[in-house]
């Protein structure tokens, strides 16, 4: 097993070796990788299930096991992702500016790769092919490091993409794996200046918490996903409860999944009973204000905590408010910045939502599940970033890239 200096120290190198591929050689690899996958499915399902067994051994939650889990379904959508990223336009390369100097220079601002990447992750073993084939296909070397609950799913993807990528011509230390899953690795990482050129942390608000406060090297934030739902006035009764029975249960212990309700006074006696008679199909458990518990009297009463929960399962918190400013009160204060929606009829409040709302993606009469890089057309995507600088909201391939100044001249000196 390499140290976390040695992993950087290869992976550096790779990197190089990396720059120097043509984009044909990349896709290339990347089509191998797919197949590699396909090809050792049962390999990585028995993984899988070693994880799965010690997992439930150490009452993981059900929520955490569906995270976990890889079928033959997933595997094959695993190797999908690999071959959408493989169909991208070369992100390398491309001149985003140009200018002729007075002078005579000519400037251009040309994409480059970031480098060498890590990446620090949980329990969604994914995660794996989706960051490797994001990276390669952008001419960075990754470093990955996940979670110990999925080490042997993780082992067995980062051994077949390492193969392939080997055998198709590029160095296989494109992609390395942290296979110490302590805290102290984690740490080092987060130290690794000079041979770590980025950290992005996919996972739950401890983690990135922990890598934004602590790491040395450029971090781009992903973020917890506290999503808010506001039912207007004026919204369809019907399609609210759709969007929200959506939002909430169709995957809850992903980022995208709705964690607060708001709706407005004037529907909430009609509007609450409907939403929540889809939610109890799921069995989704409310945990509301007063006023939602005197509407539900099967919600429970709200903590404080409740409004700024990342809940990752069937749990949903939910407010009455006395209209559209107590909403966007509510949301600008509690919000991680992910994913809002608003439900409703009225043009003037969705695009005062819109303007508004300060998050990375911002929707009216839609399902916040849709912020994902697939669904946004970029193809997989390394996570969600919640801040301001370099990229934010799903960071598909064109956000793996640099810039750098090509300046060309014919002898020119400055006064």
């Amino acid at each position: 097993m390499f140290t976390i200096c040695e992993l950087g120290e290869r992976a550096q190198r790779a990197r190089v070796q990396l720059a120097k591929c043509e984009t044909g050689v990349k896709t290339a690899a990347l089509l191998a990788v797919a197949d590699a996958i396909e090809e050792h499915r049962a390999e990585i399902v028995a993984a899988n299930a070693l994880d799965l067994r010690a997992g439930r051994e150490n009452n993981m939650s059900a929520q955490l096991l569906d995270r976990l889990s890889l079928d033959e379904s997933r595997i094959q959508g695993m190797a999908k992702g690999v071959r959408d990223v493989a169909k991208e336009e070369d992100p390398v390369g491309r001149v985003r500016w140009g200018a002729v100097r007075p002078n005579g220079l000519r400037i251009e601002k040309v994409t480059v790769p970031l480098g060498v990447v890590g990446i620090i992750f949980e329990a969604r073993p994914n995660v794996c092919s989706d960051a490797a084939a994001l990276c390669v296909m952008s001419g960075n070397a990754c470093i990955l490091r996940g979670g110990k609950e999925a080490i042997n799913s993780n082992m067995a993807i980062a051994r077949i993409m390492r193969d392939a990528l080997e055998k198709a011509g590029l160095p296989a230390d494109c992609v390395q794996l942290v296979e110490d899953t302590s805290r102290e690795s984690a740490a080092q990482m987060m130290a690794l200046t000079g041979l770590i050129d980025v950290l992005i942390p996919r996972g739950g608000a401890g983690l990135i918490r922990a890598v934004v406060e602590n790491a040395r090297v450029p971090v781009i934030e992903t973020g917890a996903g506290v999503c808010h739902i506001y039912v207007d006035e004026s919204a369809d009764i019907d399609m609210a409860a759709d969007i929200v029975y959506n939002a909430k249960t169709s995957r809850p212990s992903v980022c995208n999944a709705a964690e607060c309700l708001l709706v407005h006074k004037n529907i909430a006696h009609s509007a609450l009973p409907a939403i929540a008679a889809r939610l109890a199909e799921k069995d989704v458990e409310i945990r509301g204000d007063a006023l939602t518990c005197s509407i539900l009297p099967s919600a429970k009463p709200a903590t404080p905590e409740d409004w700024g929960m990342e809940f990752g399962g069937y749990i949903l918190s939910a407010a009455v408010v006395e209209d559209i400013d107590a909403a966007l009160e509510h949301i600008n204060r509690y919000s991680t910045k992910h994913s809002e929606a608003i439900i409703t009829e009225s043009y003037q409040s969705s695009e005062r939502f819109l303007r508004e709302v300060d998050s990375a993606a911002v929707y009216v009469n839609a399902s916040t599940r849709f912020t994902d890089g697939g669904e946004f057309g970029f193809g997989a995507e390394i996570g969600i970033s919640t801040q301001k600088l370099h990229a934010r909201g799903p960071l598909g391939l064109v956000n793996l890239v640099s810039e750098k100044y090509i300046i060309r001249g014919e002898g020119q000196t400055r006064c």
